[in-house]
């Protein structure tokens, strides 16, 4: 299942994590992306729990998200650790 975002939710995601709505690759913008749309498919996932198709898509998301955070925790660990506090996940640096 994908996660379709409206314009304003995206723009929204960017701009408090991203600074402005315009700056799409900023690397706090995309993991907080990655983080929103990993939460609304855990969400659909407790209500289908077999479809397994989903589960491949949060499981390469999950991946991704773990890639971006390991990049923004060697470039700017300070960021790293105010960007995991807010979302609300657990920290992947020791």
């Amino acid at each position: 299942m994908a996660v379709y975002l409206s314009k304003e939710k995206k723009a929204e995601i960017f701009t408090e994590y991203g600074g402005t709505d315009k700056n799409t690759g900023s690397t706090e913008g995309q993991i907080a992306l990655f983080t929103y749309r990993i939460q609304e498919l855990s969400q659909h996932l407790k209500e289908h729990p077999k479809d397994h198709a989903c589960r491949k898509a949060l499981l390469t998301m999950v991946g991704r998200r773990k890639q971006m955070l390991t990049y923004l925790a060697k470039k700017d660990l300070e960021g790293y650790r105010g960007l995991i506090e807010k979302l609300g996940i657990r920290n992947i640096r020791k």
